[in-house]
């Protein structure tokens, strides 16, 4: 008997490749008998993948019918400011075009 139903979303296809081939042979939701077990297949997936994937309960206002959805996270990098300097330079800007202001900055004696 299968009472648990979850919803793979995005978050977890894009962050990892298992959960990505998944959907793609049997599709976007998964039945089990228990969250437990959906837990278990979630930590299988997070083993198979590049990164971790987990089970989150549904919001209470849900009315699509699960139980719970498989999310994942992308992981933040340090340098990506670093695509913001490329696209103002191209732009024009320029290195250093962001002190421009600085150049008639007069600094007060105290």
């Amino acid at each position: 008997m299968s009472d648990y139903v979850v919803d793979i979303k995005g978050s977890a296809r894009r962050t990892n490749g298992a959960v990505g081939d998944l959907v793609n042979r049997q599709g976007s939701r998964s039945r089990f008998d228990s969250r437990a077990d959906a837990e278990a297949w979630a930590a299988g997936l997070s083993a198979q993948g590049d990164r971790r994937v987990w089970i989150r309960a549904a919001n209470p206002d849900d009315e699509t019918g699960v139980d719970g959805y498989l999310v994942g996270r992308h992981p933040t990098f340090r340098l990506d400011g670093a695509a913001d300097k490329r696209r103002r330079r191209a732009r024009g800007g320029g290195p250093g075009a962001e002190q421009v202001g600085l150049a008639s900055y007069a600094r007060s004696e105290s």
